[in-house]
């Protein structure tokens, strides 16, 4: 961690609530990234973003200094996402939940609407776990125990959930577009 964040952090927890804002920017991009590529979903990823900066704010006391602080506000998201998915109903359909693609002519965006909806699809046939060490590790390139770290669990299982999310990802991928395939072994 930077001698930037301890002063932050040191500042927030004497009281400067106004110093948590200058904590957080950089990371608030990542934050609401991962966020939409758990939940597929802009309000929930904002939802799922302020819960938790508020959840950070609120246990700041917590946070050990020996850890990323970047990996601890992770840690904290996926935990977020999980709180929601509990109460969450499962009613939409994934087209729903796509935004629409405004460059390029009509027929251009629903090509690219349709893929990206495959593609996304291709996602939803993970589980849970395999959907957060294959978005962590390959999507958001944290190492191996930086994911570890964030989900709470060994170096092992997150190797063994990344290759069974990245088999299932290849087998589906080749199922629905068997032409990005071809030449890959």
């Amino acid at each position: 961690m930077d001698e930037e964040e301890n002063r932050l952090i040191d500042l927030v927890l004497r009281g400067n609530v106004e110093a948590f804002e200058p904590l957080v920017t950089p990371y608030r991009k990542t934050i609401l990234s991962l966020a939409y590529r758990l939940s597929r979903d802009r309000e929930d990823a904002k939802e799922i973003s302020q819960d938790t900066l508020f959840r950070a704010f609120r246990y700041l006391r917590t946070y050990d200094g020996k850890r990323s602080f970047k990996n601890w506000l992770l840690q904290i998201l996926v935990n977020a996402w999980r709180s929601r998915q509990k109460r969450k109903p499962e009613t939409e359909s994934p087209e729903e939940l796509l935004p629409q693609c405004a460059v390029g002519d009509p027929e251009e965006r629903h090509s690219r609407g349709e893929m990206r909806t495959q593609l996304l699809d291709c996602l939803d046939g993970l589980s849970p776990r395999e959907k957060e060490v294959f978005l962590l590790r390959d999507i958001e390139d944290r190492s191996i125990k930086e994911t570890a770290g964030i989900l709470g669990s060994s170096p092992l299982s997150v190797r063994v959930h990344l290759s069974s999310a990245r088999k299932k990802l290849k087998q589906r991928i080749k199922e629905k577009f068997p032409h990005l395939i071809e030449g890959w072994r």
